[in-house]
């Protein structure tokens, strides 16, 4: 059993929780994830890893209220245990060489952006953050991100806050401005890091993506993760979840995802409905 000895609300539908696992903690690295497991009947949620420390020995991970395997998760509380937490799975973030780097999240990826912000910081790299969120209520991590960079851009589609427009505006923005990138890292829903991609190929600098398809066992063996990378498949949980965002095959990958859409509608109302039972 691994411990909460965190939990925090962001923002009305993202929380992030510390979990006590010095093992992991002593390997983790940017880029990396982990599984967990709330409960012994509950399912495998692979989150990628926020934050690590080792002299605590923690891990902590961000995960958004939008299927029940995490609505099922937030059930627990500090001071209470996970059934199961393994990790860190994947490869690690390349980092090593980078001289100025931009780095581009959206939404919840935002959290798998900051390990790799503080790394690139800590090795001394010019680093300049952009993220996006559909408004004001949504945005996260601000604070930890901005002293970590320097430059921070947070852009929202409404204007509610920062800057109004995409990511892509911000980046193409930053590049015409004159600062010519080592590598870019795009972290978020795969249409943003779709587009993301067509900028930087435009102005000819290489980039980066986190590719997070659906992932059960985490080792290669399933086959769920599969996706079509410079015309090979690979899988992300053991080749990923890094790819050279310029060979994904964004619209292969972005129709695989959708597949299980109803059924994930239909596990989410049910554990809706049993958390109002429970209330009552």
């Amino acid at each position: 059993m691994y411990k909460i000895v965190k939990k925090e609300t962001l923002n009305n539908n993202v929380k992030r929780m510390t979990i006590l696992a010095p093992f992991v903690a002593k390997k983790a690295e940017p880029g990396q994830f982990i599984i967990v497991r709330a409960f012994e009947d509950s399912e495998r949620i692979p989150l990628t890893i926020s934050e690590y420390d080792r002299e605590k020995g923690t891990i902590a991970f961000i995960y958004q209220l939008v299927g029940a395997s995490t609505m099922e998760l937030d059930k627990l509380n500090e001071g209470e245990s996970v059934c199961d937490f393994v990790g860190p799975l994947g490869n690690k973030t390349e980092l090593e060489g980078l001289k100025k780097v931009a780095v581009v999240g959206g939404g919840v990826g935002t959290a798998i952006a900051l390990p790799i912000v503080k790394k690139l910081s800590e090795m001394g790299a010019t680093v300049h953050t952009i993220v996006g969120f559909r408004n004001k209520d949504l945005i996260i991590l601000e604070d930890e991100l901005k002293s970590a960079s320097d430059k921070l851009v947070v852009m929202t589609d409404d204007g509610s806050y920062g800057e109004k427009g995409l990511v892509t505006n911000a980046l193409e923005n930053l590049i015409l401005d004159g600062n010519k990138y080592d590598m870019v890292f795009a972290i978020g829903p795969l249409i943003m890091m779709k587009f993301v991609t067509e900028v930087a190929k435009k102005y000819d600098t290489k980039i980066t993506v986190s590719m997070n398809p659906i992932m059960i066992d985490g080792t290669g063996m399933c086959g769920c993760c599969r996706l079509t990378v410079g015309g090979k498949t690979k899988f992300a949980c053991v080749d990923g979840p890094d790819f050279d965002g310029t060979l994904v095959d964004f619209d292969e990958t972005m129709s695989r995802g959708s597949m299980y859409k109803e059924f994930e509608v239909h596990m989410r109302e049910k554990e809706c409905n049993l958390l109002n039972k429970e209330v009552k």
